[in-house]
């Protein structure tokens, strides 16, 4: 199974926290191709709604569109740039990773050093390296020809071209969280091709999930959707390292993962779950205690509440340059969620 083309161009758009411009033109360029009504606000999160047929509920379906990166804090007189963590990273991911940065003038490539192996004293081998030890080198001479490249607050991304692995299983950065904006735009254009939904749907890409949840809290707020549905990526648990004591069972190939917990609605989660069964698409169930650590957060307390549901792709090797996925998890899941919409929400009694 290749890589869907629309996927491809999400994956490759480079959009750290706050600059998330180039995934997002990607995203509303996809949702204009089926007819869907784009808007955009100036977060730069994107809605992209499917008009209803009836009088049913307006249905967000939500996926973030930022990702990890780096942003450049300090350069020094011998031209090595010193950077932050846009998200969360583990700093032994970024050690010797090839990264891309956004500037006025293009984008300059560099790599990540730190001292070599060779020259660490015997106790510096034993501790795990710190973002802090780390700098960017993009061969430049000095400090006066680096900054003329780049300039404090230019932001950056690992670089990389995706890769397509037997089983369907592809390999790319940034895959947390594009499939989510993926899925929502594959959801919709399902709902589009089949005529549309009793209601409104509206796949949405937000922004800054990984920072602020900012675009989750605003969007929520302006668009007031009935419903949500959050689209984002769980823990595979068929990896090394992982525990289905901790974290169930959400293997690749057994589709899309729907949460149930304290903060989310259980009539939307019993509504996902039997769209599942009667339409044959596999799924697995997690359970989630407090907060989900996804959009959701956001969105479930917006103005009112909203009833919010998560459901998500499982994936090997989160916030690292080679995070990977089954492509038919994501497809279930755009097929399970469409499915939910399609069969319309009029009878829902959300109130509890």
């Amino acid at each position: 199974m290749p890589i869907p083309d629309v996927l491809r161009k999400l994956i490759t758009a480079a959009g750290p926290s706050g600059y998330e411009q180039a995934p997002a033109a990607v995203f509303r360029e996809a949702c204009a191709g089926f007819g869907a009504e784009v808007t955009y606000d100036t977060l730069g999160s994107t809605v992209a709604k499917v008009a209803g047929t009836g009088s049913g509920p307006l249905i967000a379906v939500i996926g973030h569109v930022d990702e990890i990166g780096l942003i450049v804090h300090h350069i020094d007189d011998e031209g090595y740039l010193y950077f932050t963590g846009v998200g969360g990273w583990d700093p032994m991911i970024l050690v010797g990773q090839r990264v891309e940065l956004s500037t006025r003038d293009g984008v300059v490539p560099g790599v990540v050093g730190k001292k070599p192996i060779h020259l660490l004293r015997d106790e510096e081998r034993k501790k795990v390296p710190e973002l802090r030890d780390l700098h960017v080198d993009i061969g430049a001479a000095d400090g006066d020809e680096a900054r003329g490249m780049v300039r404090i607050g230019d932001v950056g991304v690992i670089a990389g071209e995706p890769v397509e692995l037997p089983n369907g299983r592809v390999v790319s950065r940034s895959l947390d969280n594009r499939i989510g904006c993926y899925v929502a735009y594959e959801a919709a254009r399902l709902v589009a091709e089949a005529g549309g939904a009793p209601g409104d749907v509206a796949a949405v890409a937000v922004a800054q999930e990984e920072i602020t949840f900012g675009g989750a809290t605003t969007t929520a707020y302006s668009m007031q959707p009935d419903v949500a549905v959050v689209v984002d990526v769980t823990f595979a648990t068929d990896a090394p390292g992982t525990s289905e004591k901790e974290l169930g069972s959400h293997k690749f190939g057994s589709g899309p993962v729907l949460t149930r917990g304290s903060t989310l609605d259980p009539t939307i989660f019993e509504r996902l779950h039997q769209a599942g069964e009667d339409e044959g698409i596999p799924f697995t169930v997690s359970a989630s205690a407090r907060a989900t650590g996804t959009d959701a957060d956001a969105v479930h307390v917006s103005r009112g509440g909203v009833p919010s549901a998560v459901v998500s792709v499982p994936l090997r090797y989160m916030h690292s340059a080679v995070e990977m996925v089954q492509l038919d998890d994501i497809d279930a899941c755009a097929r399970l969620i469409a499915a939910f919409a399609l069969r319309g929400a009029a009878d829902l009694e959300l109130d509890r």
